[in-house]
């Protein structure tokens, strides 16, 4: 294989630098998604748990601010909505729709910031995927050119004289390949995850909405 690399043309060489770069940047994306997944899926069990055994929002709410560091998922939205919901209380004659609407809207924007934080570098994913195999195509057609231009100097031709051109051409094909599959398969599998975050936290909005809307007219 370091044969093929090394004797392969000058643009051949770039085009499988460049798929070799490529594939390790997606393969940084998918271990950190990864864990970023993972680590989101995590801490929604937890605040479930906290949310639904607390006696009091107030005092959950205190305990996730007095942390000291930035709330995220689930906790973002009911920060969101819980802040918004007491500022507008506060406020004299306003109704009660209005305040509802105010904490909706804040969690919203949370929700929505939330997913795109999620997201984030996940369409390289779905580039190194969908554009690796034609830059390794490029490589291969033009190597396949160079083995068969060399013929051009020989009165006769024989499948040993072609056969290392071809070969060489192949390997970017084949990184190509390497590259797009893992990027694909990744791109595929988190958007999923993402997706199930997304109905989780709407869900969990809309349940909490439920208990603000109660809070507000009692």
């Amino acid at each position: 294989m370091t044969s093929l690399v090394l004797g392969a043309s000058l643009l051949v060489k770039l085009v499988m630098l460049l798929l070799l770069l490529a594939s390790l940047w997606s393969w940084t994306v998918i271990f950190t998604k990864r864990a970023l997944i993972r680590r989101a899926r995590r801490d929604a069990d937890k605040f479930e748990e906290s949310f639904w055994s607390a006696g009091d929002l107030t005092d959950l709410y205190n305990r996730i601010t007095q942390r000291g560091h930035e709330p995220a998922g689930l906790e973002r939205i009911f920060e969101a909505g819980i802040k918004e919901f007491a500022r507008l209380r506060q406020q004299e004659e306003i109704e009660p729709m209005a305040i509802l609407e105010g904490a909706q809207r804040s969690m919203r924007v949370a929700l929505n910031r939330e997913i795109e934080d999620l997201e984030q570098s996940l369409p390289l994913l779905a580039t190194v995927g969908s554009v690796s195999p034609y830059i390794g195509l490029f490589g291969t057609v033009w190597g396949i050119m160079n083995a068969f231009q060399a013929l051009g100097n020989v009165h006769q031709a024989t499948l040993a004289m072609v056969a290392p051109g071809i070969s060489e051409a192949l390997v970017a094909t084949a990184m190509g390949l390497f590259a797009a599959i893992p990027a694909v398969v990744g791109y595929n599998s988190y958007s999923s995850e993402i997706d199930y975050l997304f109905s989780r936290y709407d869900i969990f909005l809309e349940e909490f909405y439920s208990i603000l809307h109660r809070q507000a007219h009692s």
